[in-house]
């Protein structure tokens, strides 16, 4: 079952990635790190989603959560 959710988080991630390179978005290890932590983790707020991602990397800012944020809810 957890490698059906790993192969499945990929299959996800993948094509958001090649959703935001449609609309011309670079793929930047920050925009990565956001990824993982929406499709792996359970997170209410983008607060606290900036809260996990500044543990991984602090050059993380709160506006990059929300830019990033903007722009997936933008792609669907």
């Amino acid at each position: 079952m957890d490698s059906y959710i790993i192969n499945n988080n990929n299959l996800q991630k993948e094509l958001i990635i090649k959703k935001l390179k449609e609309r011309g978005c670079r793929i930047t290890k920050q925009r990565k790190i956001l990824l993982d932590i929406i499709l792996e983790q359970d997170c209410a707020s983008c607060k606290e989603l900036y809260y996990k991602a500044n543990a991984i990397d602090s050059s993380i800012g709160v506006a990059t959560v929300y830019r990033v944020v903007n722009v997936l809810e933008e792609i669907g």
